[in-house]
Order: structure tokens, then C-alpha cells, then sequence
């Protein structure tokens, strides 16, 4: 094999190497929507953006209720969203879901007591 063929085999292996390298994936998008008033929940998971995943989790929760809002989204992650007692709810992110429930926890608590999860979901990445 003569130089010329070995270089332009190197180059096209530094080449390919390289692209799929700086090959970049894309997010995935989340969101949960929330009625407060009704406890109706609404959510949605890999989505090209956020605001397609807000939009499909408003119209999901909007089938049972009216006063929906979007209570958080995430990306390459989870979210979730805890109930409790006297009307608390808190919702969030985490890289996981024991984290995005742990979050929801957390600031349902701050709110009230007997908080339980009641939605979560997780993208695929």
C-alpha cells in the first residue's frame, strides 16, 4: 500500500471519528400541566421543544379542567407533581424520577403536609 493510500485512510478514520463526535443529539421536552382547583393533571414527554411538550400537556389537562398551567417542564430529565392536604401542591424537575419526586415533595411541603406524587413522567433520554 503506497503512502498516498495510508494517509487518506488515516485522514478518512480522523474524519469519521471526528464527525460522530461533534454529532449532536437532540433534547428531549417535557411538561406537566396542573389544575389546582380540580387536581387534574396533563403531561407530556419527548418533544422536539418546549413548547411543543407545554403545549400537548396543556391540552391533555385542559380535557378535564379549565383553570390548567403548566407547572414544569424539563429536558433529558423527569418531572413531577405532589398533592397534599388544605390545597398544597408543589411540582419540579429532576435528573431522575426518585429526584423530580423528591423535588415535588419538597415544595408541596412547603405548602402543606400529607403530600403525595400524583404525575410524574420521564423522557426516553
Amino acid at each position: 500500500m503506497s503512502r498516498l493510500h495510508v494517509a487518506a485512510l488515516a485522514a478518512a478514520a480522523v474524519f469519521a471519528t471526528s464527525f460522530g463526535v461533534s454529532e449532536a443529539r437532540a433534547d428531549n421536552y417535557g411538561a406537566i400541566a396542573y389544575s389546582p382547583r380540580t387536581g387534574a393533571v396533563g403531561w407530556s414527554y419527548d418533544h422536539p421543544s418546549r413548547r411543543r411538550a407545554e403545549r400537548v400537556a396543556m391540552g391533555n389537562c385542559r380535557s378535564y379542567a379549565g383553570d390548567c398551567r403548566v407547572v414544569t417542564y424539563f429536558y433529558n430529565a423527569c418531572g413531577a407533581v405532589a398533592r397534599g392536604s388544605g390545597g398544597a401542591w408543589g411540582a419540579d424537575w429532576g435528573d431522575d424520577r426518585d429526584a423530580a419526586e423528591s423535588n415535588a415533595l419538597d415544595a408541596c411541603y412547603n405548602h402543606g403536609d400529607n403530600c403525595r406524587v400524583v404525575r410524574w413522567a420521564c423522557t426516553s433520554r
